[in-house]
């Protein structure tokens, strides 16, 4: 009886320590280019993988630097997978490597290159290029490092 409750204890620990990072799926994200007549330009069209469509809608976790290029009286931040220096709006990632934040209650005032973990509902957009390809909704701050 113990030696079962300790291998279902050491195999729960298992799972849990192979938990997916968010930025690992959406990594598996294909862009293709896709001309949008709204713009009059070619954009990068995602193609989400079905590990990362079975997550929307769910909560994930996502930890990332603070960089300020979401509006300052915006509803939003967002969050790179690498130091504002390398990310993407600045030539070292790509869309893959970038999240729009919304907030449950308003975002602390975070400064740039802070490393923000936050939990919150992944949503995926492929259509609406006025946001990011990667968004979590109701999201919470879990640590600011």
């Amino acid at each position: 009886m113990i030696a079962g409750l300790l291998f279902i204890g050491f195999f729960a620990g298992a799972i849990a320590q192979t938990k997916t990072d968010a930025w690992t799926m959406f990594a598996k994200t294909k862009f293709e280019p896709k001309y949008y007549e709204k713009l009059g330009e070619y954009l990068f069209y995602p193609n989400f993988s079905a590990e990362l469509k079975a997550q929307q809608g769910k909560e994930i976790t996502v930890e990332g630097y603070f960089v300020p290029f979401a509006p300052e009286n915006g509803d939003y931040v967002i969050l790179s997978k690498y130091p504002m220096s390398q990310c993407y709006f600045c030539g070292g990632g790509g869309p893959e490597s970038i999240t729009e934040v919304y907030f449950l209650k308003g975002a602390k005032p975070f400064k740039v290159d802070d490393l923000v973990t936050v939990k919150g509902k992944l949503k995926l957009n492929a259509d609406d290029p006025d946001h990011l390809n990667f968004i979590v909704k109701d999201a919470v701050v879990v640590s600011i490092k």
